[in-house]
């Protein structure tokens, strides 16, 4: 491929990426637009509508239920009533109608206990919200930084091309003139295919870049705002930041609501222990039943007492299946406990091993940048061969590289630092879903 098409092609990528000042995008904007509508976070608020109604499930064991029933038909009776005034087998139309009220007073706590278990579900999963938030967020900061890395791999790939091509130039003159030698016009074309190479890789990569921006967000990214190092904003040592992510987290705080939810539950299975007393109140209209001719009406108000003695041991197995589910929420606990910690250690150690490398990184750009220009002013008077010449270029184009890559890792590292804590849309600004709230 020439080397005008290429640099055509990479322009066409960049002017793409950078359409217009008017539709520039903010960090900010790109999470809050995440945050609003990535399908994930969707699906969990879904989620956490779902369980919250099944408090109101709950509480409806508070409320009175009201039966009605109602039925006509033929009825064909035998029995000692018949039997007795000499009728035998008699048939009749039968008709029934019945309303029955129930209203509990005591049913062992078990309506009570299983309001807290689904409350403390419902915080769990509003706890997951804004897990994911918090996630899928740093996944969008990911994508962000990736593009503007790749921005400017591209545009350095470009940069080195044109070295490479004005090197080239200067071989194919001296060859021109016959003071140049084939070896390093030969030479000078197998770097100039490598630093082409280089380009079109570069397109492709912000391409892929663009593509994970668009997976994530859910637009793809336009004229993005550069994106500042945040070191101020982060605790001043490991141990601080630990306690901070431990007493923040949300899936640490999610763990913690199940076990709050296991007790509950475990309470619930202790109801069958203990009698029920429910009010009912009734009354029956029935016209020609059990072969008894004319109606039978009947209206009643009780107090009754159900008390169960012996069901097969289902409620002390039952028990002891919600005991072992205490012990399991708790050993989720502590693994997210650990997690946690975890991720908030290697979060901080990757920033700090980025850190103190930046400087080292930066002075073998500055140097080899130099380096590249001496070598440049010796080769024109005959003091550098063309391999060293090429060599230094691509040093300097190395060293520019990993200078990017290191600046923009340490950044995603101050941000994933953020996000182990729980505390990333907070610092951005970015409004949770209302999903993401708990309960009082």
């Amino acid at each position: 491929m020439k080397i005008t098409s290429i640099l055509s092609i990479s322009s066409l990528v960049t002017s793409f990426a950078f359409s217009s000042v008017l539709s520039a995008q903010t960090l900010q904007e790109a999470i809050q637009k995440t945050v609003n509508e990535n399908p994930e976070i969707q699906s969990e608020k879904n989620e956490r509508l779902a369980v919250e109604q099944e408090i109101n499930q709950a509480k409806a064991g508070y409320f009175p239920t009201v039966d009605v029933a109602a039925g006509i038909g033929w009825e064909q009776s035998t029995n000692p009533t018949t039997r007795a005034r000499g009728d035998g087998t008699v048939s009749f139309g039968r008709e029934e109608a019945s309303i029955q009220l129930k209203q509990m007073l005591f049913d062992g706590l078990a309506t009570s206990s299983e309001i807290k278990r689904h409350e403390a579900r419902t915080n769990a999963k509003a706890y997951n919200v804004f897990g994911k938030s918090e996630i899928t967020a740093l996944n969008a900061v990911e994508s962000y930084i990736n593009v503007l890395r790749r921005q400017e791999l591209l545009s350095l790939a470009k940069e080195n091309l044109l070295i490479h091509l004005k090197t080239h130039d200067q071989i194919s003159l001296r060859s021109e003139r016959g003071i140049g030698k084939k070896a390093d016009s030969d030479q000078s074309n197998g770097r100039l295919a490598l630093a082409e190479k280089n380009t079109l890789s570069e397109i492709g990569n912000l391409k892929d870049a663009e593509t994970s921006f668009l997976r994530v967000v859910g637009e793809l990214p336009t004229n993005l705002d550069q994106i500042q190092s945040i070191n101020q904003e982060l605790p001043s040592n490991l141990e601080e930041a630990t306690e901070l992510a431990i007493a923040n987290h949300p899936i640490l705080k999610s763990a913690n609501a199940d076990i709050d939810s296991a007790f509950a539950q475990h309470k619930t299975a202790r109801a069958p222990y203990m009698p029920r007393l429910d009010i009912e109140a009734g009354a029956s209209h029935n016209v020609d039943l059990d072969g008894i001719k004319g109606k039978n009406e009947d209206t009643y108000a009780m107090l009754r007492l159900n008390y169960n003695l012996f069901n097969g041991g289902k409620d002390i197995a039952r028990r002891k299946e919600t005991s072992a589910l205490i012990y399991q929420a708790k050993e989720i606990r502590d693994n997210t406990y650990r997690q946690v910690v975890e991720s908030m250690r290697l979060s901080w150690v990757a920033r700090e091993t980025l850190k103190s490398q930046m400087d080292f990184f930066k002075m073998h750009k500055l140097s080899s940048i130099r380096s590249n220009t001496a070598y440049q002013k010796q080769f024109n008077i005959g003091q550098r061969t063309l391999l060293d010449l090429l060599d230094s270029a691509n040093e300097m184009f190395v060293a520019k590289s990993d200078f990017i890559n290191a600046k923009y890792d340490e950044i995603f590292a101050q941000y994933r630092i953020l996000a182990s804590k729980g505390s990333l849309n907070s610092y951005l600004g970015v409004s949770l879903p209302k999903e993401a709230q708990i309960l009082d």
